[in-house]
């Protein structure tokens, strides 16, 4: 693209960035720079010793990342609104925007520097009048929230098999709010139960549904099992240990039926449980959930190399949020996944994308045993509406729905609009609880 008042100069760019402060904090430690190629035109700035040098355009080399693309493969990008996955890293993992040329290792270790430096653009092209407006800095404080949230947290000890047929006591975490039908919450891949926070607050909710969301093992709260040798073994979630946490945390609290409400990882779960237990639950919610993602899983592999921070993956995970999400809550979204142990997004990512696969045994589920519900984020680039959409077609009697201007962390991200999307779903599961 030219230079013109919706298309930045080199020097606006760069001073831009120098001038961020979320720009400079993510690029400390660097040697290199980023380049963008915008069609005939380039933009960028140069990295030394952590300081941006914004008189010195990045050359192609060493520490350097490079992304390129023409002027309408970058349009998306700065259109408002902004299109379903027109996000940079979706955009270059789909080969819209060219990475080629730069190292993986750096890319990763400097991903947060260049999603930024990708928003500055979005910002300096004049194109975000619109979601900068949606996008508050911060949220106003009402002065309405109470001394104590709802939710009262404990641990409760079950016993599960690991892949290696090991049984060992896990005790789990677990936070609860209520009284009613047992609503058991799982969180996404690499995360914790806290993502499930604003529904904890909701009377909608909890005066009909005893909510509980827990911590799966190895994340947030709940520690690894002090009997197995877990720190000098590959973590690997897979399928069948997986099934066995809601199902033998149903058992220890008692819980007659519970709903099982689940998201990204947890959103397979659902539909896992609903074919291989349909006794046990009488319904469970699929948010995000597909009957097989795919992918690269090795190409994740680089996210847990000892050079690169939980930063680099928590600000991924930003990129799969709604362009109208307050900021804020965006910011916790990576919050969470910046604390996490840094081996559990990867291994996760084994259910996630390898071993989930329903395609051949979605028609055995039988919905008059189970309720199935899945809701799909409009801007989720990763549980694409498509395969919510096909999990739908394929269970009969499932119900479906798209959340417009969500994108994956839809309870984290956008809870109002969630909850509004959830309550309908609750309505149907239990109609003579609804208020």
């Amino acid at each position: 693209m030219n230079a013109t008042a919706a298309e930045p100069t080199q020097e606006a760019f760069a001073s831009a960035c120098a001038a961020d402060r979320e720009l400079v904090l993510a690029c400390r430690f660097w040697d290199g720079g980023i380049r963008l190629g915008i069609g005939e035109q380039w933009l960028g700035f140069t990295v030394a010793g952590g300081e941006i040098a914004p008189s010195v355009p990045a050359a192609a080399g060493a520490g350097v990342i490079t992304v390129t693309g023409s002027a309408d493969g970058w349009a998306p990008l700065l259109a408002v609104p902004q299109p379903r996955l027109a996000r940079l890293a979706p955009m270059m993992m789909l080969g819209v925007l060219d990475n080629s040329e730069t190292e993986q290792l750096t890319l990763w270790q400097y991903l947060p520097a260049l999603e930024r430096a990708a928003e500055l653009l979005r910002e300096l092209a004049g194109q975000t009048t619109l979601a900068a407006e949606a996008k508050a800095a911060v949220l106003p404080q009402d002065g309405s929230a109470s001394r104590h949230d709802n939710p009262v947290g404990r641990y409760v000890h079950v016993e599960l098999d690991d892949s290696a047929g090991r049984r060992a006591d896990y005790r789990l975490y677990y936070e609860e709010a209520g009284d009613g039908i047992p609503l058991l919450a799982q969180h996404t891949a690499g995360a914790q139960s806290l993502q499930w926070r604003h529904l904890f607050e909701r009377s909608e909710i909890t005066d009909r549904f005893r909510l509980i969301a827990y911590d799966l093992p190895y994340h947030g709260k709940s520690l690894p099992p002090p009997s197995l040798p877990w720190w000098c073994e590959d973590y690997r979630l897979e399928g069948a240990f997986l099934r066995q946490v809601p199902v033998a945390l149903s058992e220890a609290l008692g819980l007659e039926r519970p709903v099982f409400l689940g998201c990204s990882v947890g959103g397979m779960l659902a539909l896992d449980l609903a074919l291989r237990h349909p006794d046990e639950f009488r319904a469970v919610i699929s948010v995000g959930g597909a009957l097989h993602v795919g992918g690269d899983w090795d190409a994740f592999a680089v996210a847990s190399h000892p050079a690169v921070s939980s930063h680099a993956k928590a600000r991924l995970m930003e990129s799969l949020c709604g362009p109208e999400a307050p900021t804020p809550y965006v910011k916790e979204v990576s919050h969470v996944y910046s604390a996490a142990w840094p081996p559990a997004f990867w291994g996760d990512l084994y259910y996630y994308m390898v071993e989930h696969d329903l395609r051949e045994r979605a028609h055995e589920i039988d919905t008059s045993r189970v309720g199935v519900h899945i809701l799909s984020g409009e801007h989720d680039w990763s549980g694409l509406v498509e395969l919510g959409q096909a999990a739908h077609e394929a269970i009969t009697g499932s119900t479906f729905a798209e959340m417009p201007g969500i994108g994956h962390f839809a309870m984290q991200e956008q809870p109002e609009a969630f909850i509004g999307h959830l309550l309908a779903v609750l309505d149907r599961i239990a109609p003579d609880a609804a208020p």
